[in-house]
């Protein structure tokens, strides 16, 4: 996002009824993404207790959910300053909150978010700070050169460290996802919608300092976001003002794909999904982020080769870019999101986020997205919260 910016789901389902059925001892928290112990199955009785004893544990929370609680965990909104933030949260209980570069800066110096970032169930606070042209927090004093200089300049190990350096500003403030690493493959001139936000037009080279920027993020406790899923650095224009058409999925497959095949195998990552119509896998009118068979590929890896891929899946903004705003509504572009495989729909403002659950809940009750479906998507987004398994 740039915000002016075999797992198969039979495998899905499979894990969320284990983590909902019932808890083994509390362990200490893992790293997003990593494998379950595996542990008897209790009784139901047992299985109660066990909820009642260790109520911050992953199943016992989301057992304890509503619907709409649940639903509301999978929701990421922008906000104007920290009343805003605060009022929403209270109200519906989002799971996330995204700072953009129009949110009032003291939601982040005033402690405000640090607060809203703990708890029993944290809201994550999110922020788009890549480096260079989107830089977020630059007037409070976290900046960075542009990708494409980085990799020009420095080693990925300085980059991991300056990332490293970041991350900890990002989490003292209290934010705690950032949407980057940019691991697109990019020749397009520098201040095209994706240009010096590239590490460079070659696949290596970005998967080198994809990594090492992910890590240090990693590594100082923000979760780092690889997008923009299958790849915007050839699309045909800006998915802000309009459509966006890359290559084939062949020719993907062995350029823009390659850093998402190798970086989706780190643990403790997510992945954000663009906008984009990719000839070969989405057809020709539903984009990316709100297709099925694209959103199916990244979970699976089937169809280019890839891993895997376990942890929380992001849309890009789905109300402030043309790709999406100018076909969807908000209250039909989230459901649509979230029913192809998203866990997360993160659109601008906080408004619309009731008439959204609304419809959310109209979507379950009416089979469009399953229970089953949603019980997997917020399992991951507790992992990444940094809850306990059971």
């Amino acid at each position: 996002m740039h915000t002016r910016t075999s797992f198969g789901f039979v495998t899905v389902i499979a894990v969320s009824a284990l983590a909902i059925g019932g808890c083994s001892t509390p362990e200490s928290p893992r790293e997003p993404g990593s494998s379950s112990p595996s542990a008897s199955s209790p009784s139901s009785a047992s299985a109660a207790s066990m909820v009642a004893v260790a109520p911050g544990c992953i199943s016992g929370v989301v057992a304890k959910m509503s619907t709409r609680r649940k639903l509301a965990q999978m929701l990421m909104v922008g906000v104007k300053d920290a009343a805003d933030a605060q009022a929403i949260v209270r109200k519906e209980h989002v799971g996330g909150v995204f700072v953009g570069s129009w949110t009032d800066k003291s939601i982040l110096t005033s402690g405000a978010a640090k607060k809203l970032s703990t708890g029993t169930v944290p809201v994550m606070v999110s922020v788009d700070q890549e480096g260079g042209r989107v830089s977020r927090l630059k007037a409070i004093g976290i900046d960075s050169p542009s990708p494409r200089e980085l990799a020009k300049t420095k080693t990925p190990e300085q980059v991991r460290q300056l990332a490293l350096g970041i991350g900890k500003q990002l989490r003292a403030l209290g934010v705690t996802v950032d949407f980057a690493p940019v691991i697109d493959v990019s020749d397009q001139g520098a201040d095209t919608v994706i240009g010096d936000r590239s590490f460079s037009s070659n696949p290596v080279t970005v998967t080198k300092y994809g990594r090492a920027f992910a890590a240090g993020l990693r590594d100082a406790g923000v979760l780092p976001v690889f997008k923009h899923f299958p790849g915007h650095g050839h699309g045909s224009g800006d998915s802000h003002t309009g459509t966006v058409r890359t290559p084939p999925l062949s020719d993907l497959a062995t350029n823009d794909l390659v850093p998402f095949r190798t970086l989706l195998k780190m643990p403790g990552v997510a992945a954000m999904v663009g906008h984009l119509i990719v000839p070969g896998l989405t057809g020709p009118e539903l984009p990316a982020s709100v297709n099925p068979k694209a959103i199916g590929m990244l979970r699976t890896g089937r169809g280019y080769n890839g891993p895997a891929f376990h942890g929380v899946i992001f849309s890009d903004d789905l109300s402030g870019m043309a790709a999406i705003s100018e076909k969807y509504p908000i209250e039909q572009a989230v459901p649509m999101a979230l029913a192809a495989g998203s866990d997360i729909a993160l659109w601008l403002t906080t408004d619309k986020v009731s008439v959204v659950l609304d419809a959310l809940e109209k979507a379950v009750a009416g089979g469009r997205l399953s229970m089953a479906q949603v019980d997997a998507a917020v399992t991951r987004i507790l992992r990444a919260k940094r809850l306990e398994r059971c």
